[in-house]
């Protein structure tokens, strides 16, 4: 089969999972290292396409899918706030551009460096084979469209039930992770679920390049960058 390569964003960087005669898996530190490598499609679980003004229909269209499990797809913030370097001044630009207006969460503020790394490298042009997936609504699809009912986390921790349960529905949806190398990481930079996650981006990949993918919303907006904002599965 043709390359596929499903990424994650981890604290170490970025955790890639290879899926094409062999499964691998790979931390890049840079985004740019990830898109060096020769793959017919890149998925990734980072927004690409930031709104002027308030979220984003793909969010709102995959929460509607997730239910107990929607919390795990946040707003995007506007595109002036992901801009912002200070939380406060973050905030305050989503103030004057979201509505209703509405400030940054923290954990959304920490991972504004790898939606401005992301951004700073996308093109429509690169859309072409780099789209937009989220891994919940990857494991909805595997689930014949249901919300799985446990979380991965808990209390911020690995929740070992419900990252069983995503292993479960990755192997029976045909990703082979029996031959996915053990993990080599520290956990402080790739979680076990950070790994999980990057074999059902991988598996998002997969079924966009053989056109069986679902694309929210079917006929996506583009920002003023003109990058296409949507969330593939």
């Amino acid at each position: 089969m043709s390359l596929v390569i499903g990424v994650d964003g981890c604290p170490g960087g970025w955790i890639a999972v290879r899926w094409g005669e062999t499964l691998s898996h790979h931390l890049y530190r840079s985004f740019a290292d990830v898109l060096a490598m020769d793959a017919a499609a890149i998925a990734v679980d980072m927004p690409i396409g930031f709104p002027d003004g308030s979220g984003r229909a793909a969010e709102r269209e995959a929460r509607a899918r997730l239910g107990e499990r929607q919390s795990s797809v946040f707003s995007v913030p506007s595109r002036e706030a992901v801009m912002c370097r200070d939380y406060r001044a973050a905030c305050a630009a989503n103030l004057r551009n979201a509505d209703p207006p509405k400030k940054v969460s923290k954990q959304v503020f920490h991972i504004f460096p790898k939606m401005r790394e992301i951004d700073a490298l996308m093109t429509p042009d690169l859309q072409s084979r780099v789209f937009e997936v989220h891994p919940e609504l990857a494991f909805w699809a595997m689930n014949n469209g249901q919300p799985l009912p446990l979380p991965k986390k808990q209390k911020s921790r690995p929740h070992p039930p419900g990252l069983d349960l995503r292993r479960t529905l990755l192997e029976a949806a045909g990703f082979p992770l029996a031959a996915l190398p053990p993990s080599v990481y520290r956990t402080a930079e790739v979680g076990p679920d950070d790994l999980l996650d990057a074999c059902a981006c991988a598996w998002s990949a997969g079924r966009i390049l053989e056109g069986r993918s679902l694309r929210l919303p079917a006929d996506p907006p583009r920002d003023r960058r003109g990058l296409r904002m949507e969330i593939n599965a």
